[in-house]
């Protein structure tokens, strides 16, 4: 159970981080 919760933070970081880039991109 921690290790899928761990998972699954670091999945929803990964997928804010990858969002702020895409944002960054766009606003370039």
């Amino acid at each position: 159970m921690k290790r899928l919760a761990a998972k699954r933070g670091f999945t929803l970081i990964e997928l804010l981080v990858v969002i702020a880039i895409i944002a960054i991109l766009i606003a370039l």
